[in-house]
């Protein structure tokens, strides 16, 4: 856990020099770090030149990693090692595939496309351009948006968890690693986890804003499927940006993938793509 902040600079580094900006925050590596279900162990490895992190790549789960070597040490064969050692762990966890997100046509959507990895799904960063807002969206009567309260959070893991197992193939996330990564994660604060309630109070809608810097990034979004077709995603979307631009965050984001189906959804409220990520991927 102590090399989380290098392996934080590691992944900047690689970000700022393929992408032009950084979209990683240290606390993003901590709350996947802090999982229980997350073995340090035996899911990660990196590699040195003397005491310096030079390269890292870790297992999430049976099938999904993350890797970056900083660009001075490219040209090494570093990035194919530890795509052959992803590889390993995974068929040891007995998963008949392995892949990773990797910004659209940069050096390591390269690597692997070279290595054999197919595309095994889009995903798509969108932003709301300066000057433009979404649209507050009216609930319906009997309806509440407001800031989670600890009652609502098994509710709250339960109603995303639903949502994201409808297109994610993967085994359900235990309540503890959701804790883990959302009211866990390093800053949180109450009013991240917003949700939305019914006439009866029950939670049927849920949104987790991370804030970093100036960016509100939108994490998780999800409606009960029996409360679609309300606008309740919507409202939500608006509340949590709205909550974000009151502590100081001027940039809402949010992110899909081609496996959901909402890509329409978010440019028809007027958010527009900033950059484009693959998840390649190898059958083992």
């Amino acid at each position: 856990m102590d090399d989380s902040h290098a392996v934080f600079e590691l992944v900047a580094a690689q970000q700022a020099h393929d992408m032009g900006e950084v979209v990683i925050d240290e606390a993003d590596i901590v709350s996947d770090w802090q999982r229980p279900s997350h073995d340090m162990s035996e899911s990660t490895i990196g590699i040195f030149d003397g005491d310096r992190l030079v390269a890292y790549a870790e297992l999430s789960g049976a099938d999904r990693g993350d890797a970056a070597v900083i660009p001075d040490y490219r040209g090494r064969g570093i990035g194919s090692y530890l795509a052959h050692w992803m590889q390993a762990r995974a068929r040891s966890r007995g998963s008949a595939v392995v892949g990773m997100p990797v910004p659209q046509g940069s050096p390591g959507d390269r690597l692997l496309e070279h290595l054999g990895y197919r595309v095994r799904w889009t995903s798509w960063v969108l932003g709301l351009p300066e000057g433009r807002a979404i649209d507050a969206q009216p609930l319906p009567p009997g309806y509440a948006i407001r800031t989670a309260e600890e009652a609502d959070h098994r509710a709250a893991w339960t109603v995303i968890e639903d949502a994201f197992l409808e297109w994610a193939v993967r085994d359900r996330q235990t309540f503890e690693d959701f804790s883990a990564q959302v009211m866990q994660r390093p800053g949180f604060e109450p009013w991240n986890l917003r949700v939305a309630t019914d006439s009866r109070e029950e939670v049927v809608g849920v949104a987790f804003l991370v804030i970093s810097e100036e960016v509100a990034f939108v994490e998780k979004l999800a409606v009960r499927g029996d409360q679609r077709n309300r606008g309740l995603g919507r409202a939500l979307l608006a509340n949590a940006f709205d909550v974000a631009k009151s502590h100081g965050a001027t940039r809402p984001e949010i992110a899909t993938d081609s496996r959901t189906g909402a890509l329409g959804l978010y440019e028809k409220i007027g958010m527009e793509v900033t950059s484009v990520w693959v998840n390649r991927a190898i059958d083992l």
